[in-house]
């Protein structure tokens, strides 16, 4: 049985709604994109063209996109409004799969505002129209979906995994004051924050040792964000995956879910022989049969 410092994600995976696929069904898991207002700040920005490729590529491939929580940054920034002004051209393309029924948002613990505030993204200010435009208006930011195989019944726990993480979930506002107000201005001098995953490695081991450890004790697949750490196990292994983030130095990642199978993917620029420079994708990890991964056993209901 799960112990008492994953009861958390149990709650999230009781709360989930579900959401089927089949092996003809497209789905893209990225998180922790951490868009801001586009100074030294926003870690975002370095990779703000490698994401827009990938997510016009996704787009234009059918696929689903699901963002596992922290794609906003609302414990640096206070209003969401200039976030989406800022990169007004990737919200565009958001909105145009959101009005496709092809994206779906999950929160974490840097824009877990979305829970509270439900028409936060409602609309934002448009500079060259100069007024208000609509957004992503009824929008449901969810804090979990479980991703069920509509063919096999395997299933797969979608969450942005700060609910294992007691710093950056239950002491949340207590974080966003040292991020806003003291690390923020360190940001603009070169350091990094220590909420930024995988910087502060102890606390992010311990993390992922206790969403393994809900993995194992309930036979459920869970894949997760919040550690910026990419994980892919194979088959027999632990099945705890981990999507990454967007703001590496030099790449983006994300879990791909396509013709019944998972793989692990990392889009990069490169060069061709011509000196052109272009964004491509690399398969990291996979791909595997969803079925590899299931699991004897289950959570009990």
């Amino acid at each position: 049985m799960p112990g008492h410092d994953t009861k958390h994600i149990s709650r999230a995976f009781r709360n989930a709604e579900t959401l089927e696929f089949d092996d003809f069904s497209g789905i893209v898991l990225m998180s922790d994109c951490h868009r801001g207002y586009g100074g030294w700040a926003d870690n975002f920005a370095i990779n703000e063209d490698t994401y827009f490729a990938a997510l016009r590529f996704y787009d234009s491939s059918g696929f689903t996109y699901i963002e596992l929580g922290d794609g906003d940054e609302l414990w640096e920034n206070r209003k969401f409004s200039e976030i989406a002004a800022t990169h007004n051209h990737v919200f565009w393309l958001l909105r145009n799969m959101w009005l496709d029924g092809r994206f779906i948002m999950l929160y974490g613990n840097h824009d877990v505002e979305k829970k509270f505030k439900p028409k936060l993204m409602n609309s934002y200010y448009g500079a060259n129209e100069r007024r208000e435009l609509p957004l992503f208006p009824g929008m449901k930011v969810k804090e979990a979906v479980r991703l069920r195989h509509r063919v096999s019944g395997a299933e797969f726990l979608l969450i942005h995994g700060h609910q294992a993480d007691f710093f950056n979930d239950g002491l949340w506002k207590l974080s966003r004051f040292l991020v806003r107000y003291i690390w923020k201005s360190l940001q603009n001098v070169g350091l990094k924050a220590p909420a930024r995953g995988s910087y502060y490695d102890k606390n992010m081991d311990d993390t992922e040792e206790r969403l393994s450890r809900w993995t194992r004790a309930t036979g459920t697949p869970l894949i997760a964000g919040h550690t910026h750490r990419p994980r892919f196990p194979g088959p027999g292994e632990t099945p705890y995956f981990n999507d990454g983030s967007c703001v590496h130095p030099r790449c983006i990642t994300a879990v791909e879910i396509a013709n019944g199978a998972i793989r692990l993917v990392k889009w990069s620029h490169k060069t061709r022989s011509d000196g052109v420079l272009y964004v491509g994708r690399d398969t990291v990890s996979g791909p595997y049969a969803i079925t590899d991964y299931m699991q004897a056993g289950g959570l009990e209901r």
